[in-house]
């Protein structure tokens, strides 16, 4: 009986251990999204503790307010283990040795990639390593209130020309009285611009564009002011960046400081939908250009990425396997941040798509994909300085206090001193 004893308490203490073990697992998991991601997200960690035992804190920004966020933990060396990546920021990061390197784990399969295809892994190999595992697959995309148009008898095509879109804008106006958000603030629509000029923003680490080139971008932006269907930096001057709920397409009382259209990233959809008035339907389209062929691309939506010093390597990418690869998360996650980049995934949970989403689907596959050139390399070091600067000379052209010659000029310059540093 004794014996019986000790060994129940053996057995127990056992157990009470291996509890402990599994409850002192503890990850900081960060990313920038809306309410809708927000949610989902938070689904799949409570999923996740239920099904291991491991716990999370979470830091959840817009996107403006989460890379300030990193930036400060970065230089305190307080990166969370897991954290969501931008193009725009990823290049930055690997340079400063603040992320793991994936490769390893991938060879081992404790990060399982075998089903998913190898130039969506490359998109997140830089410098000589994998630094960034993409979670799902967008396109950028011109997000549009379907419900104005309708009530107008305007009707959109994809592929639209630049000219084809300014004078759509200009009928818009007239119309309606609804203005036109150029994907102001939206630091890509540079990039996606000139592409469709047949230039590279980011050439080898510098500026690959002239005065010219940059003198037909701010042109945009100077003739849409002076023909008063572009909103203006006032109207974002009390916004918050970034923010779904707060874009002009759905927020707002009056056309004056609304827009019809947001150039956002085709999974976006689904959230501008959640956060639109009632009644409003919206629909998407690919963003103007000299020449949308050249300018569209099939895009990583965004990275996970571990901290090179994150004190859970191992955890971390159990957790990063399960989001990628688990089809009970991606059924709570439907597609949020991008077509799944798992084929297994991706097919297991297309019957449960919502039509948004499957529109989105749709328009990925059968628009872009056929419609398109190379994806464009990371960017490099200094790009959120030449894109903060690109922003505070459209502002300024809005509120008329420069050309676009001058602007383009001021930018190449001040551009081309930041990537030489």
């Amino acid at each position: 009986m004794k014996k019986l004893s000790l060994v129940l308490a053996l057995a127990l203490t056992l157990c009470m251990l291996c509890s402990s073990a599994l409850a002192e697992t503890h990850l900081n998991v960060a990313w920038w999204g809306n309410q809708t991601r927000n949610e989902r997200t938070q689904q799949v960690l409570d999923l996740y503790t239920q099904e291991t035992g491991t716990t999370f804190d979470v830091t959840m920004n817009s996107f403006g307010d989460y890379w300030t966020t990193m930036a400060t933990a970065s230089a305190g060396g307080q990166l969370p283990d897991v954290m969501q990546h931008s193009t725009a920021y990823i290049q930055q990061y690997v340079d400063n040795g603040l992320l793991l390197d994936l490769t390893p784990y991938m060879e081992s399969g404790a990060l399982d990639v075998s089903n998913i295809g190898e130039s969506v892994i490359d998109l997140g190999r830089m410098s000589g390593g994998v630094y960034g595992l993409c979670v799902g697959t967008n396109s950028m995309a011109c997000l549009y209130n379907k419900t104005i148009l309708d009530n107008a008898g305007i009707e959109i095509h994809d592929l639209m020309t630049m000219d084809e879109f300014m004078a759509l804008c200009k009928e818009i106006y007239e119309k309606t009285g609804y203005k036109t958000d150029l994907g102001f603030g939206t630091e890509s629509y540079l990039n996606y611009v000139m592409r469709g000029l047949g230039k590279s923003l980011f050439a080898d680490g510098q500026l690959g564009i002239t005065v010219e080139d940059a003198e037909y971008f701010f042109g945009l932006y100077e003739q849409g002011t002076k023909e008063g269907w572009l909103l203006g930096g006032d109207v974002f001057a009390s916004l918050v960046a970034g923010s779904v709920e707060q874009n002009p397409m759905v927020y707002g009382s009056s056309p004056d400081t609304m827009s019809w259209c947001a150039f956002n990233w085709s999974n976006q959809l689904v959230a501008m939908q959640a956060a639109a008035p009632e009644g409003v339907e919206l629909a998407l389209t690919t963003q103007p250009s000299p020449d949308p062929v050249k300018s569209g691309f099939v895009a990583c939506s965004m990275y996970f990425s571990v901290s090179a010093k994150t004190a859970e390597p191992d955890a971390s990418i159990a957790f990063l396997n399960y989001f990628v690869n688990s089809v009970e998360a991606n059924k709570i996650m439907l597609g949020e941040r991008g077509i799944p980049v798992s084929s297994v995934v991706g097919d297991a949970i297309a019957g449960d798509l919502d039509p948004l989403t499957q529109q989105v689907v749709a328009f990925v596959n059968n628009v872009i994909v056929p419609n398109s050139s190379a994806t464009p390399a990371a960017d490099p070091d200094g790009a959120s300085e030449v894109y903060a600067t690109c922003r505070e000379l459209v502002e300024q052209i809005s509120y008329g206090a420069i050309s676009a010659a001058d602007a383009a000029q001021q930018f190449v310059e001040t551009a081309s001193e930041i990537l030489a540093r």
